[in-house]
């Protein structure tokens, strides 16, 4: 049993990432916020610590005995009931403590000078160690006598951590109210925000096989994110009407050619029908239908052929490519009958080198280069001339048939590339053509990244161009003659 997957908006995504941050930034300041707060008021505690400490250092007073002892004035002392102190002379004896000191055995000085922090009674406090001193008898030669004082002072510490507890909760409140009332704020823009994407999308949904009308809001063009989006589907719409006119026009001549085909082969046959034959008659009947049919079989071959070249089948692994130079001779070598009969002259113009590789499957290599031989070898008068170069580069490797037979119209040179075009529909089909054979030099030469095009001038004759990417070596030009 599958289980299916639950898909999220991108404007909930993007709404539960920006409050994602909110909230993690939120803790942050939370936690920055305690430490703040925790430095500073342990910082003014400790000042308070010192502050009534001295206090209590200022309570020490001259004894006024003859050991020019010091002692602890308690009714000038002034000190909160819950804190707690402990005042020594520098003889170790105590001077005074509060009532609620509980003795060293609860009470751990610090070592030295400083803070430290007990419990007392189950309340935390944090306690003071500080030495000073008192100068008695000062009316004496001498200025008087120095005596050493050790304080120990401590104070509760829950009023510290609860001021600390309302900082960090103001801090808490304020960035919970501020996540509350950005959240909708942040969901409006975001909604207001995608607009130009869903109205994109839903102009992008009305787009169909009967209806390519594609108008993108103005603010989806503007906008940076989504422009290349915006350009991107205009692009692929384009394409795709394109290829559906081409199929449809495809489909439209494909059906006319075959029933016009076809049409001879019956209208042949009903004539053979329509009264008694001789027998020389009848044989000339069937070789008139045999000769339909062959060329109905060649237009269905034209069809398929073109049909898997533009779908990039092959017959067979392309590996490193193919030798376009080889191809040309083994090209102009099965057609040699076929151009002495018309007596045209074919010169073949080609780099002396091991290889020219074009990445072309043999197959195809040879349907290129005989498609084109052969279109010119029917429209080239006898007497006359059909030359063939191939030139390369770095890069490129470019095939030029040129012939010189009556050209083409200037009108027809756009449309000499299209399927079932014929320039001439009479003299097309006394040569047999069918208007494939440059379509399907066009889809073979642009299936591997190459260029075709074609220059003519009527009367002067016709120039087809191949670019093809590939490489051959050392280059150095031989002629050769058929």
């Amino acid at each position: 049993m599958t289980r299916t997957r639950k898909t999220r908006s991108i404007a909930f995504r993007l709404i539960l990432a920006v409050l994602l941050v909110e909230l993690l930034s939120a803790l942050l300041v939370v936690f920055l916020s305690l430490g703040y707060e925790r430095h500073i008021h342990f910082r003014a505690f400790d000042v308070m610590l010192h502050g009534r400490a001295d206090s209590v250092l200022g309570a020490v007073q001259d004894a006024e005995d003859t050991g020019d002892n010091v002692m602890l004035d308690l009714p000038d002392l002034h000190v909160p009931p819950e804190d707690v102190y402990e005042v020594w002379d520098g003889r170790g004896h105590m001077l005074g403590r509060s009532p609620n000191w509980l003795g060293s055995a609860a009470i751990v000085p610090p070592r030295q000078d400083g803070m430290s922090s007990f419990e007392l009674n189950h309340h935390h406090y944090g306690l003071l160690l500080q030495h000073g001193s008192r100068i008695v008898d000062p009316g004496e030669a001498g200025g008087g006598k120095l005596r050493p004082v050790t304080i120990l002072y401590g104070a509760p510490t829950e009023h510290v951590w609860h001021a600390i507890r309302g900082a960090v909760e103001f801090y808490a409140a304020g960035s919970l109210l501020l996540l509350v009332v950005t959240g909708p704020l942040i969901a409006w823009l975001l909604h207001r925000g995608l607009l130009p994407l869903r109205q994109l999308a839903a102009l992008a949904s009305q787009v169909s096989v009967d209806a390519w009308e594609f108008d993108p809001p103005a603010s989806a063009r503007t906008t940076p994110e989504l422009a290349p989006l915006t350009h991107a589907i205009e692009s692929v719409l384009q394409r795709l009407e394109r290829a559906f006119v081409q199929q449809r026009t495809f489909v439209s001549d494909a059906a006319h050619e075959l029933k016009t085909a076809v049409a001879v082969v019956k209208s042949s046959l009903q004539l053979l029908g329509l009264k008694e034959r001789t027998v020389a008659e009848y044989q000339a009947g069937l070789e008139r239908c045999l000769g339909d049919s062959a060329r109905l079989e060649e237009l269905v071959a034209k069809m398929l052929t073109l049909a898997r070249v533009e779908s990039g089948a092959t017959t067979g692994t392309t590996g490193p490519g193919c030798d376009i130079a080889a191809c040309l001779s083994n090209t102009v070598a099965q057609l040699e009958t076929f151009a002495v009969l018309r007596g045209v002259k074919v010169t073949v113009e080609e780099p002396h080198v091991d290889a020219c590789r074009v990445p072309l499957a043999g197959e195809d290599c040879a349907l290129l280069v005989s498609n084109l031989l052969l279109n010119a070898l029917q429209h080239t008068p006898a007497g006359s001339e059909v030359e063939l170069r191939l030139h390369r580069d770095a890069t490129t490797i470019e095939l030029n048939v040129e012939d010189h037979g009556e050209g083409i119209d200037p009108n027809a040179l756009p449309h000499i590339f299209d399927r079932f075009y014929r320039g001439d529909p009479s003299r097309a089909r006394a040569t047999g053509g069918a208007g494939l054979g440059l379509a399907i030099c066009k889809a073979v030469v642009e299936r591997v990244g190459g260029t075709i095009e074609l220059h003519s001038e009527p009367g002067r004759g016709t120039t087809v161009t191949a670019r093809l990417p590939g490489t051959c070596g050392p280059s150095a030009m031989v002629a050769t003659g058929s």
